[in-house]
């Protein structure tokens, strides 16, 4: 078993989990939308993402640019959240929550890439 790769598959699997949680619930709903979880999500993806860059295939750079997608997502939404609950004086509304959780659900889409990318390269993988 190699230690790098279970590494790699751990935090790929963990940034999607974290996002799926985040992004489950009503839209608009600030009350289910846990901002620690978004947090976490967003530092399990910048991890994944230094995982990725030592990659040098092709499979590996599409690990990298989907992990980047992701990445770029959640600091968006990390971004509006953080206005809206420090800086707007309208303060989170459902709007505003709404515009975070569909930022989320694109990252989530950019890591369910990912997770059936190394799902496929697993499977592919031929011992010889």
């Amino acid at each position: 078993m190699n230690l790098e790769k279970v590494v790699f598959g751990f935090f790929v699997v963990l940034a999607a989990t974290l996002n799926f949680g985040f992004f489950l619930g009503d839209i608009d709903d600030p009350t289910v939308h846990n901002r620690y979880e978004l947090f976490a999500a967003v530092v399990v993806n910048l991890i994944a993402t230094v995982l990725k860059f030592g990659d040098r295939t092709q499979i590996g750079a599409v690990h990298l640019a989907t992990s980047l997608v992701a990445d770029l997502q959640l600091i968006a939404a990390a971004l509006v959240l953080g206005y809206a609950t420090y800086v707007s004086t309208a303060g989170l509304t459902p709007a505003t929550t709404a515009s975070v959780v569909s930022l989320s659900g694109g990252a989530l889409l950019a890591n369910l890439v990912s997770v059936v990318l190394l799902v496929v390269e697993t499977v592919s993988f031929h011992r010889g």
